[in-house]
């Protein structure tokens, strides 16, 4: 009875203190948003479109090759039947795979970084044209839309080493090849924001040249899922809410676990819990996340300590919205004010940059 005691202390100690890390409750606000008004008539539509993916998500894990491959495909269809201005270039450079997304007219010298989102097992620079193809015009840059490599069949810390890479690359790369850098930015949506955030850190750790800006669409920012919109908004959130709502019955340590096998790290490594790391000293970065979502908490967090640590980060949230609806550009209302806000920031941070050049 005594080892059982020990055994159980262990396990509970061993998650919390080692796997969890820092409770970061703290951090959260007791102001909640209280929606006003009511959202587009398109939302409605968006929300309906999200059934069929909801449908399939009930197959789609880790251990169901079938259920996944069905999502994937969805993911990608998203893109079919639209209408894009931009341009489309596939690149392969040994491991670096992805596209270049080019608007008529843009500088090239400007580049953007994006990196799609898919619970870092699904989509593709594919699934994501609609916010490339809009990106590269507000941004008035090109695009590359990475392809990194997606779990289960690569472990996921090299879909990490792939962010890396193409951002060393971007340094010194353009669509045309070698070509001087004059404006760098990094974006990502949910799993893909997790990324973009761990790499404009990652960045200033190695000393690299900083990305100008960076954006953030509906961040996942703490893989510890210890925020507490991962259980209260599971009900308004119609696009992860079907898909992984069910997980806010698994025990936390048993997530926690579950975690540390998959990515053989500890979940509160920075590597995979931005939130858990450093945020001081980074560049000035715009978070978006929908006040409906489960993942409102993760922005929310993110956003207070890295403004806590002194760095420019802002948060703009919209009620109603699904996760990531910036994706829904330009038949959703709501998507096209979130670029429209996207371009202010923009060009607060170059004129911002212009006037401390002067001074």
């Amino acid at each position: 009875m005594v080892w059982l005691v020990i055994a159980v202390t262990a396990f509970f100690l061993f998650s919390i203190l080692y796997l969890r890390g820092e409770n970061l409750q703290y951090l959260d606000s007791n102001i909640l948003p209280q929606a006003e008004g009511l959202p587009s008539e398109q939302h409605y539509e968006v929300v309906a479109s999200l059934a069929q993916m909801a449908a399939m998500g009930g197959g789609a894990s880790l251990g169901n090759k079938q259920g996944l491959s069905r999502l994937r495909e969805y993911m990608d269809s998203m893109s079919d039947g639209k209408d894009f201005s931009s341009e489309f270039r596939f690149v392969a450079e040994g491991q670096l795979r992805g596209e270049w997304v080019i608007a008529p007219g843009v500088d090239t010298r400007r580049r953007v970084l994006y990196i799609h989102g898919g619970a870092w097992m699904m989509g593709s620079p594919k699934s994501h044209r609609a916010i490339t193809d809009k990106l590269s015009q507000v941004a008035n840059a090109a695009v590359f839309s990475l392809d990194y490599r997606l779990m289960p069949e690569h472990r996921r810390l090299e879909g990490v080493a792939d962010c890396h890479k193409a951002y060393r690359w971007l340094l010194t790369n353009g669509p045309d090849g070698l070509t001087e850098l004059d404006f760098l930015l990094v974006g990502g949506d949910s799993a893909g924001g997790n990324l973009a955030l761990h790499t404009i850190a990652w960045a200033r750790d190695e000393g690299l040249r900083a990305a100008d800006a960076a954006l953030a669409f509906s961040p996942a920012t703490d893989v510890t899922m210890g925020a507490p919109s991962l259980r209260s908004n599971i009900a308004t959130d119609p696009m992860l809410g079907p898909a992984f709502g069910k997980l806010a019955k698994v025990p936390a340590m048993l997530l926690l676990w579950m975690t540390w096998f998959t990515s053989r790290r500890k979940p509160c490594d920075p590597m995979l819990s931005p939130l858990r790391g450093d945020l001081s000293g980074l560049p000035p970065v715009l978070v978006q996340a929908s006040e409906a979502e489960m993942l409102l908490d993760d922005a929310r967090r993110y956003v207070t300590k890295a403004q806590n640590a002194g760095s420019p980060v802002e948060l703009q949230t919209w009620p109603f919205m699904v996760h990531v609806w910036q994706i829904f550009v330009p038949e959703l209302p709501e998507a096209n004010e979130a670029f429209e806000n996207i371009a202010e920031f923009l060009e607060t941070v170059e004129e911002t940059a212009r006037l401390d050049k002067v001074a």
